[in-house]
């Protein structure tokens, strides 16, 4: 049965990643707006991939929650070269990436990525929703709690203070003896 669902989940998510890719090539990538429009669709195409992994049950079902690990060590360095690489190549360098790559040395990466730059903002997109995960059903976890009863111990005073004691207590009524409260529990005093 996972099997199956999988494979439904699957197909949808390939479904929506094609129209979305379909989409991204309707764009173009004349101007600058274009370029980010159609490059932030493809991303969001490798994303619809791995959300369908995990709404299919891939993982452990139960609700999606972001892994701050995979975050920060797969997709942070993901997002920054990946990133890097298309800003280098946009039509509008605005921001100098082209200058800096050459400064840093890594202009001939950036060049040999930037034939492919939709595999990179696909793979972007895919890293970010395998930064998601499913934390299982949840389980009802049992709780005995037992109930130990301890001896109060026994209270000796002087007696000023067992004479002062006795004033501010109030008189009790009958033979039952006053209940005792101490640490949210209640305990009666034993003895008389």
């Amino acid at each position: 049965m996972i099997g199956i669902t999988r494979g439904i989940a699957t197909l949808v998510g390939a479904g929506v990643a094609g129209f979305l890719i379909w989409l991204a090539a309707q764009v173009g990538t004349g101007s600058a707006g274009e370029y980010w429009t159609t490059y932030g669709l493809v991303a969001a195409a490798g994303l619809t991939i791995a959300l369908s992994q995990i709404l299919g049950g891939w993982t452990k079902w139960g609700w999606p929650r972001l892994s701050g690990g995979v975050f920060l060590l797969g997709f942070l360095p993901v997002l920054v070269t990946g990133g890097w690489v298309l800003l280098a190549r946009q039509p509008a360098d605005f921001f100098n990436t082209s200058n800096w790559s050459r400064d840093l040395g890594v202009a001939g990466v950036v060049s040999d990525l930037g034939e492919l730059l939709a595999a990179v903002a696909f793979g972007v997109g895919l890293t970010f929703g395998l930064t998601f995960d499913t934390s299982g059903p949840r389980r009802a976890v049992e709780v005995h709690e037992t109930a130990v009863e301890r001896p109060l111990p026994a209270r000796d005073a002087p007696e000023p203070q067992a004479a002062v004691r006795a004033a501010d207590e109030p008189p009790e009524t009958g033979s039952v003896p006053a209940p005792d409260r101490r640490f949210g529990l209640r305990r009666t005093r034993s003895g008389s």
